[in-house]
This record gives C-alpha cells, sequence and structure tokens, in this order.
C-alpha cells in the first residue's frame, strides 16, 4: 500500500509542488522574537526536504514561472523606475559591481588556499554566487584549454558538483542575510521603511493604505438639507445656484414626501429636502442658503459613481478645470466633479486653475447618469472593470523571452540576460506604458500580484525539489569543506558591499540599499523575500538596475576563475 502511495506520489510531481508550497508557507508563519522564516524560505527549505524522495519537476516549469514573476515585478515598478533614474542609480551600479568584484575574490581566495581545480572553483562560483550561466561560460572556457579529454570531462562534471552543492545556501542565505539578519541588527522595520518611500515616490501626496483601510476624509461630501420658509435658495432652479468657482448640485429632492427627478430648471421650494454635493470646504460658506442640516430620509437613495475617462476633446484641451466645469454645466449637469488628474503617470492637484492637456487622465465623480451625458464628450472611457487585457500580456511575456534570447559577444563569452532579465525589461517597458497610457495594457493589481506571489512561490519550491538531492550526495561525497566555501562566497561580500554602500556610497534607504545588495548577487529569491516584507514594489527599482549589470559581471566571471584558478583535474 505504501509502495502504491509513493509510485503514485513521485508520479504526481504537480501534487508535490503544492504540497510543498502550502507546507513551506505554513513553517513560513513561524515567528521566533522579532525572527520570521517567510514563505518564500519556508517553500526553499521544504523543496530541498521533499526533494530527496527523487521527485522529478516537469521541465521548464521553474523558468516558466520565474518569467511570469518577473514580468509582474517589473510590471508594477516600470513607472517609479524611469521616474527614478538619476544620479542615485549610479551609485547603486556601483555597489552592485563591488558585490560582483567581491565575490569573485571570494572564489579565487577559496580555490587558491584549499588547492580547487578549475571546475570545483567554477562551481563554487555558480553555486555561492547563484548564477547559473557560470556553468555554460566557464565550461566552455575549459574545453578551450587544450587539456585531455578525460580532465576536461572530469573538470566540467565538478562545475556541476560545486554548483549543486553550494546553490542551495546560495538561494538561501541571501533570504536570511537582506531580509531577517541586516533589518535586526540595524532595527529597520522594513514594511514601514518601504510605506515612507512609497510616499517619497509618490510625491509625498499620496498615503498607502494597507488592506481594508480607506482614507475618512474626502474632498467631495454629500449632505441633506430642509428649506426653510425664509430661506434664500426659494424660487431659485439647481442650475442658478452652480457656480464654477465653488461648484454646488442638487443631486436629489423630496417634496411631499415624494421623490422628485432633478433637472436644470427644478424650482426649489420651502420645506424640500435636497442632497447637496460639493467640495466639503465649501459647506461652511454655503451654509446660510439652507441652514437647517438634517438626517438622510429613508426614501432619499444617492448613487454614484468614478469614472476615468482619457481627455481628448480638442475643445477642452487647454481649459482651467474652473472652464471646465463651465463647458459641461451649460451643456450637460452641474453634479460632476474632479477629483484628480493624471498626466504621464503624475498625479495632479485638481485645483479650479489646473490646465487640462489632450491625454490627460480625469478622474470625475457623479451620477451615472450625469456621467454618461458627458463621458463620450470628453474622451475615451477606462473601464473600471478589473480586466486583464490579455492581448498585451501575451505580447509583453513573447517580447520578454525574445530579449532574453539575444546573446552579444563581449571578449569572446557570448552573454545573454536571459528570460528572467528579458522578461524583467519587457514589464518594465509595458508597465510604463500603462501609466503613460491608461487605455493600453491593463494589469489590475490583484492579477498582477497573483502572479507576482505565485509565480514567485513555484520557482523557489521547483529549485528546492530540484536541486535538493545533487546537493546532499555532493555533500555527502566531498564532505562540507565545498559547502562551507560556498557559505562563505554567499556571505562575505553581501556583509562587506553592506558597510561599504551604507557608510561611503551613503545609500541610507534601507530598502534601496538591500535591494540593490540583492540585485548586485543576482539574488532572486532574496529578491523576492525582500517583496515579501516590504509589501510593495518599491524594491523593484534599485534591484532592477543592479539585476541587469550584475547578470553581466557574474557571467564574465566563468572564464575568469578558469584562468586565474591554475590547478586541472586529474
Amino acid at each position: 500500500m505504501f509502495d502504491d502511495l509513493y509510485h503514485l506520489l513521485i508520479e504526481s510531481p504537480l501534487f508535490i509542488l503544492f504540497i510543498t508550497i502550502s507546507l513551506g508557507y505554513f513553517i513560513g508563519k513561524f515567528r521566533f522574537k522579532t525572527f520570521v522564516l517567510g514563505g518564500i524560505a519556508g517553500s526553499l527549505i521544504m523543496g530541498v526536504l521533499i526533494g530527496q524522495f527523487g521527485i522529478k519537476m516537469p521541465s521548464g516549469i521553474g523558468t516558466i514561472f520565474f518569467a511570469l514573476f518577473i514580468y509582474a515585478v517589473g510590471y508594477q515598478g516600470g513607472p517609479q523606475f524611469f521616474r527614478s533614474l538619476n544620479r542615485e542609480t549610479g551609485v547603486q551600479l556601483i555597489s552592485a559591481t563591488i558585490t560582483c568584484i567581491l565575490g569573485l575574490l571570494c572564489v579565487l581566495i577559496a580555490a587558491w588556499m584549499y588547492h580547487l581545480d578549475r571546475g570545483t572553483a567554477a562551481g563554487l562560483a555558480a553555486g555561492g554566487l547563484t548564477q547559473s550561466a557560470i556553468i555554460g561560460t566557464a565550461s566552455d572556457a575549459i574545453a578551450k584549454l587544450g587539456l585531455s579529454a578525460q580532465a576536461t570531462q572530469v573538470m566540467q562534471a565538478n562545475i556541476a558538483v560545486g554548483y549543486a552543492v553550494c546553490y542551495i545556501f546560495g538561494s538561501f542565505g541571501p533570504i536570511i542575510i537582506l531580509a531577517t539578519i541586516i533589518p535586526a541588527i540595524m532595527k529597520w522595520d522594513l514594511r514601514q521603511e518601504a510605506k515612507d518611500l512609497a510616499k517619497k515616490m509618490a510625491g509625498s501626496r499620496s498615503i498607502e493604505l494597507e488592506p481594508g483601510q480607506f482614507q475618512a476624509i474626502s474632498d467631495i461630501d454629500t449632505r441633506v438639507y430642509q428649506i426653510l420658509p425664509d430661506s434664500k435658495v426659494i424660487g431659485q432652479t439647481t442650475a442658478t445656484l452652480f457656480d464654477s468657482e465653488d461648484h454646488i448640485a442638487i443631486e436629489g429632492l423630496i417634496r411631499n414626501n415624494e421623490l422628485i427627478d432633478v433637472q436644470l430648471d427644478t424650482v426649489l421650494k420651502a420645506d424640500d429636502i435636497v442632497a447637496v454635493t460639493t467640495r466639503t470646504g465649501n459647506f461652511s460658506k454655503k451654509y446660510d442658503l439652507f441652514e437647517k442640516e438634517i438626517a438622510k430620509p429613508g426614501l432619499l437613495e444617492l448613487t454614484e459613481e468614478v469614472r476615468d475617462i482619457i481627455l481628448h476633446n480638442p475643445d477642452l484641451d487647454g481649459k482651467t478645470v474652473e472652464e471646465f466645469y463651465d463647458k459641461t454645466a451649460d451643456k450637460d449637469h452641474c453634479g460632476l466633479f474632479v477629483v484628480g488628474v493624471s498626466r504621464l503617470g503624475e498625479e495632479l492637484k485638481p485645483d479650479s486653475n489646473l490646465v487640462l492637456r489632450r491625454g490627460d487622465e480625469i478622474k470625475l465623480i457623479g451620477r451615472p447618469a450625469d456621467l454618461d451625458r458627458v463621458s463620450s464628450k470628453l474622451g475615451l472611457v477606462i473601464s473600471s472593470a478589473r480586466l486583464t487585457d490579455f492581448i498585451s500580456f501575451g505580447i509583453g511575456m513573447s517580447l520578454g523571452i525574445l530579449i532574453g534570447m539575444v546573446t552579444i559577444n563581449i571578449f569572446g563569452v557570448s552573454m545573454s540576460i536571459g528570460t528572467g532579465g528579458g522578461c524583467l525589461l519587457s514589464g518594465l517597458v509595458f508597465g510604463l506604458l500603462r501609466s503613460r497610457h491608461p487605455q493600453f495594457g491593463a494589469l489590475p493589481s490583484g492579477a498582477s500580484n497573483f502572479l507576482r506571489d505565485f509565480g514567485l512561490a513555484v520557482f523557489v519550491a521547483t529549485v528546492g525539489i530540484t536541486a535538493g538531492p545533487q546537493a546532499v550526495v555532493a555533500i555527502k561525497e566531498y564532505g562540507l569543506e565545498l559547502f562551507l566555501l560556498g557559505v562563505g562566497v554567499t556571505i562575505i561580500p553581501q556583509v562587506i558591499t553592506f558597510f561599504i554602500s551604507y557608510y561611503l556610497l551613503r545609500i541610507k534607504n534601507p530598502i534601496e540599499l538591500l535591494a540593490t545588495i540583492a540585485g548586485g548577487r543576482s539574488a532572486n529569491p532574496g529578491f523576492a523575500a525582500l517583496l515579501e516584507k516590504a509589501g510593495n514594489s518599491t524594491p523593484v527599482v534599485a534591484f532592477t538596475a543592479t539585476y541587469a549589470i550584475a547578470n553581466i559581471w557574474l557571467t564574465l566571471w566563468g572564464p575568469v576563475v578558469v584562468a586565474l584558478v591554475s590547478k586541472n583535474a586529474n
């Protein structure tokens, strides 16, 4: 019976994959004082343990889900990334280069001190620095040494051995160092730091809200009044109460216990109960118009809608918000309010003097019927339905994969940024295009968050399941020496780079600093753990540029290690 169950599980790798993720996130919730392992690290650990049963994962599944993860990361961070390219980015690239050089030095010192052959040293670099491209470049360099076929084959096999032994901690180490140990020592609250950085990136005007939270104070409000017999508004129409500066709208009316349909020419009478909508600051100025505020009667229901519109009407190009109100009120209805204007991804304050431009994304609030009357005259309505544009998503992923396949030759070494790097760049571009042209490439935050989180969980679990058996076998065969050397290669560059970057390069923001180190280490799981702790996409900006430069440097280290380590395998 147990044999049948064992064979069933072995033949059902997808079942094992989901069990691994579930158990990984379960153990990731355990807390010891301020230490929390996290779901990413938990999935990696469970993957290694479950991998000992000899589970064979479907070929390419890790690559597919990593591409989904990294595309979603780029998409979410695209607007902030391109806005943040400045002198700070140059400093971050210097930091990443230092990390890569320190990694190379650690590998070379370990190889010289412990008399490692070229293949094992290259495997130490590939696993300890988690750069699988080193396997290819180092193997190619060994093949060109002109050694015997046996020596060449042995050293190329040693690359795989060194990689298998060192890769697990190479992946796990940055998770612990960057997302747990350094923040604990420095007493950094990564979630709060990420929220503060997000606010800074948004120009300090927006506050990031936690799930379930909302802004209690609104710029636009609706209150209910009963018109007294001596009120100044008796005999006036709803249209005459409107002026573009204060913008007051009568949007609901009860007369003689009956709900009246409000029109522009509706005349107000004594004892009418009216729903008045305006900006909150106007109620005190206009209080004497209505005088008696009352609780909302059960008969009075007012449904309003928020609608985003891309302004295309040439007659409104160059007009102020005040002039916009004049035009829409004269022709349609005054019960519309501009509550937001976005231009090229930047949020603008919608005061009365703001000049509107074609292509602006205008956020209007008002009754659905009023919005219907003006929407088509203003421009293109952005659907409020949370639907993914699968056309642009498919194109973006395809372009990312194609970019990753492009190779260039640097100092005789064929280089490519791989599927992950290509999808990251594609995601950045498509995220930027979406921010500037909201009618294009919709990928709602819920969908992109799922792609990011689930894609990463599958990738990390697959890495653990696949690499676990080789690592244990190699440790048994070669002892702990090579494993411990890998631990040093993984940890030492991160620690030294932290001090250099923080105290000399003056990268003081915790999120930017840790993301820079993760990028310089090409540490995808470490970056993912940092994203998990941050709770938003603020680490993306620093990670993206440093990740790209690290892929170039680390790939080049393969032939460099082969050239500078002189020992050959027997």
